[in-house]
């Protein structure tokens, strides 16, 4: 059984590396879907997978890389199909 799950990261989490972390992340962990900057400063994010394997990106993106600053992640429920985890163009 897959969930998916949107995410809006909220802190210091661009220019940091954020979201070419989470990729690296997504990757070890098991989960699709993708990651992208935000004109408000944000960084929103469609995760996939196992329930186990969402929950263990769900607590990454909490902490992200070392050089950001996670202040809070807001999380709904979110619908699609992903066959990768993928960085996508700001929007």
């Amino acid at each position: 059984m897959k969930i998916t799950k949107r995410l809006i990261v909220h802190g210091h989490v661009q220019g940091v590396g954020y979201r070419q972390s989470m990729c690296t992340a997504a990757d070890r962990i098991g989960v699709t879907g993708w990651v992208r900057n935000l004109r408000d400063g944000t960084v929103e994010a469609i995760v996939q997978g196992a329930p186990d394997d969402v929950a263990r990106m769900l607590a990454w993106a909490h902490r992200g890389p070392p050089a950001a600053h996670v202040a809070s992640v807001d999380v709904s429920e979110a619908a699609g199909e992903f066959d990768r985890f993928e960085h996508r163009p700001s929007a």
